[in-house]
């Protein structure tokens, strides 16, 4: 089968998709359509925000297609003239049956985790979170569930002790283009083998984050803090209730380090100098080099503490 026996159609929306689209047509693979999401109103002036997807997919002159409905019937005769055999998804939503199973040759997706664990919404973020030391990308064919088909390429990495959200979202996007690209050639040459993916209660899920779940609690171990927090920077971000001078404001919390020490200062209370802010936790100290105040922008804490002032008894709650 040659690239121009293939007729793709891509599927995806932010910028971890971006760089999957733009290796297969450098790879020259005929890309006949690009599914995104529909333009959506952002920022003050609720000017319409357009995909990055879609940014990338109009320089290069590719057809666009923005479904408000994956069921509707004018947008499953539009997909249905593409005559694509072949469906690729990166970072997009839930597939009806009927959009799926509509290629010859299927409907793969690139998720970023090593399947079957971390199945849903945030790979990237809960492995970090759960202090694993490694994860990776893996192209599975899809079925009715959420990331359960068949496996059918998988590549590893190593997560490093240091590593935040953003940086292991890029090394994963670009290794996962890669892999991609791997997939579709395995395609081409009918050489396919899948994996049946293990079904276990032992399995961990990346679930969808929400204000909730990125919530710092101060009195876990200090390995679970320091990973919770790295796991959510730059995106969406660790956030926390200050106590300062009698009143009480969200800050969101970004780069920090961590100091193993025995102390006998209550959980959450905050020490600072004209260069550091720590927060005692059980077993040390979480040093924050980066926050944000409400209304303010991301700063590093010596900018910070030049003009803002820690009373004796603030805390972080």
């Amino acid at each position: 089968m040659s690239n121009d026996t293939l007729r793709i159609v891509f599927m995806g929306t932010p910028d971890f998709a971006v760089a999957t689209l733009k290796t297969l047509v450098d790879a020259n693979y005929n890309i006949v359509g690009v599914i995104t999401a529909p333009d959506k109103p952002a920022g003050r002036g609720r000017k319409l925000n357009e995909s990055a997807v879609k940014k990338y997919a109009q320089s290069e002159g590719l057809n666009i297609l923005q479904p408000t409905n994956l069921k509707a019937e004018s947008f499953l005769e539009e997909l249905k003239a593409l005559e694509a055999n072949l469906q690729i998804i990166v970072a997009f939503r839930m597939l009806p049956e009927v959009v799926w199973s509509m290629p010859k040759h299927g409907t793969f997706n690139l998720h970023a985790s090593l399947l079957p664990n971390y199945r849903g919404a945030a790979p990237i973020h809960w492995a970090i979170i759960n202090g694993e030391t490694k994860t990776g990308v893996t192209t599975f064919f899809i079925d009715e569930k959420i990331d359960t088909g068949a496996m059918i390429l998988q590549e590893e990495i190593t997560i490093e002790p240091d590593e935040t959200v953003g940086t292991l979202h890029d090394k994963l996007m670009e290794i996962g283009s890669k892999l991609v690209l791997k997939t579709v050639q395995l395609i081409e040459d009918d050489a396919v083998e899948t994996t049946i993916q293990p079904n276990t209660e032992e399995l961990k899920t990346a679930y969808k984050l929400n204000k909730g779940n990125c919530k710092i609690d101060w009195t876990l171990p200090i390995d679970d803090i320091y990973n919770k927090i790295r796991g959510l920077n730059p995106f969406p971000s660790a956030w926390s209730d200050l106590n300062n001078e009698n009143e009480t404001v969200t800050v969101k919390i970004f780069k920090i380090e961590k100091e193993v020490e025995t102390h006998h200062l209550d959980i959450g209370t905050l020490l600072s100098n004209k260069n550091e802010l720590k927060v005692a936790v059980t077993d040390g100290f979480i040093n924050i080099i980066e926050i944000q105040l409400p209304g303010k922008r991301k700063m590093n804490i010596k900018s910070l503490l030049n003009g803002y002032h820690f009373d004796k008894n603030a805390k972080l709650l």
